[in-house]
């Protein structure tokens, strides 16, 4: 029978949640930028430039992922090595996290080249949109350099619990892209107008600004003094970056082949017309800043089980990841009521367009739907990779999102005559089964920990 005691679970409450709203705040700096871009396009350049921009997300996130994942894969390493008090070995991670990073931006700025001259022109968009995608496509794919050395830093200290920061960084950042933004786009102070592409000049900038800051902030705080005493800047360790890549890889794959599947929505979206592919856009970014709450979270799940795991403290970590567990259902409930209440209105944050507003409205009742499914998964995620556990996560998430996911939403929307939210309606199915795959993985692996240490304590 299910029991629950909220003293059982009050001190992991509070300690996850001071851990984790700082980095709620500081993820969201990410959707953000995307949702500051779409409101100020929708409002200032219309429609078709609405749609661009949503274009160049579902192209650009699914390369951007990558890069967020492999710097992902710093934050358990460094939890765990401060749990077990090896401060050295925390400088060390961070020196050879920044030249991962930098050859990963290498790499994803090739994609960008990539999809820019071989691919957006092929994709059965509107050549309007397509048009207006382009310039703003290459400013997105330069921010990528800055902003991967703001990733090293930020993963660095959030792995050390120093996580207001980053939060702060990002505030700011997002001020000045929005500022920017509007400046840019609508041709300001001497400034011709740029259209679409002034919300992607605002992004680099924005972008190089606070990688500067996060690098500032790291090497002159004293907090940090004592985990630098062995850094170089140019230290290659192929041990060190071997075993970040084994995790980051991972979890690279595991956002890929969920944002891909949200991509592959929009672009799936896009064939049908330009009105749907920017009420879609409009959808996913409210329904996107919410997952970002919970990716916060989750964050801050990994943080603490790699903590607990480093120490090996297996009963507080079993504790503590279900505390995040519930504090996520608690936010993504509130949430999916707010969607469900106002999704005539929330719309109008990007556009006055009615039609596109028509369209969107719908979308968010199925978001509303999707809500818990969607926060849990990625806290499910978020402890596993604490643990370590990387690969057969990886391999839930293509099943459910490439296996379920999309095939379920193509048949409802092309087959059934479901439209726009046949599409979502298969997402939703793809993120229950991420959901229910991922906690029977952790429910199996903490309950073993738990039994291994019980039965060592025994002997």
């Amino acid at each position: 029978m299910f029991t629950y005691s909220f003293a059982k679970y009050k001190s992991y409450y509070k300690d996850n949640l001071i851990l984790a709203l700082p980095i709620v705040l500081s993820q969201l700096g990410h959707t953000l930028v995307h949702m500051a871009d779409g409101m100020i396009v929708g409002h200032f350049a219309g429609t078709v430039q609405l749609a661009a921009v949503s274009l160049v997300n579902s192209l650009f996130m699914l390369i951007l992922v990558l890069g967020l994942g492999i710097s992902y894969g710093l934050t358990p390493l460094i939890a765990q090595a401060n749990g077990s008090k090896n401060k050295e070995e925390c400088g060390q991670l961070l020196s050879n996290s920044i030249l991962i990073n930098i050859a990963a931006s290498i790499i994803l700025y090739g994609l960008v080249l990539l999809v820019y001259y071989k691919v957006i022109d092929h994709l059965g968009q509107s050549p309007d949109v397509v048009l207006h995608a382009k310039p703003y496509l290459q400013f997105m794919g330069i921010s990528i350099f800055p902003l991967m050395i703001f990733q090293a830093f930020k993963q660095f200290t959030e792995g050390l619990g120093f996580t207001k920061q980053a939060m702060m960084i990002s505030i700011w950042g997002n001020v000045v892209n929005v500022i920017l933004g509007i400046i840019f786009v609508r041709g300001m102070f001497g400034i011709s107008p740029m259209g679409v592409s002034g919300v992607g000049l605002s992004t680099l900038v924005d972008r190089i600004l606070m990688a500067i800051a996060m690098g500032a902030y790291v090497f002159n705080s004293k907090n940090f003094k004592d985990y630098l005493s062995k850094f170089k800047l140019l230290s290659f360790d192929f041990s060190r970056i071997k075993k970040i890549a084994k995790l980051g890889a991972p979890v690279a794959m595991q956002y890929s082949f969920e944002i891909s599947a949200f991509s592959g929505a929009g672009i799936l979206i896009g064939t049908i017309g330009k009105v749907e592919q920017a009420a879609h856009f409009t959808a996913l970014s409210l329904a996107a800043f919410t997952y970002m709450l919970a990716t916060g979270i989750a964050n801050a799940a990994t943080i603490k089980t790699g903590n607990n795991f480093g120490s090996k403290n297996f009963g507080p970590l079993r504790l503590s990841a279900i505390a995040s567990y519930h504090i996520v259902i608690v936010f993504m409930s509130i949430t999916a009521i707010i969607f469900m209440l106002a999704n005539n209105l929330l719309p109008y944050i990007y556009t006055s367009d009615t039609t596109v507003i028509s369209i969107a409205a719908q979308l968010l009742i199925i978001a509303s739907f999707f809500q818990l499914f969607d926060g849990t998964q990625v806290v499910g995620l978020g402890v596993l990779r604490g643990l370590g556990d990387v690969n057969m996560p990886t391999f839930i998430t293509f099943l459910s999102y490439w296996v379920i996911g999309i095939p379920v939403g193509y048949l409802l929307c092309f087959h059934f005559g479901f439209g726009v939210k046949g599409i979502w309606y298969g997402l939703t199915f793809g993120l229950l089964t991420a959901s229910i795959l991922l906690f029977i993985r952790f429910q199996n692996r903490t309950k073993k920990l738990a039994a291994a240490k019980t039965e060592l304590h025994q002997v």
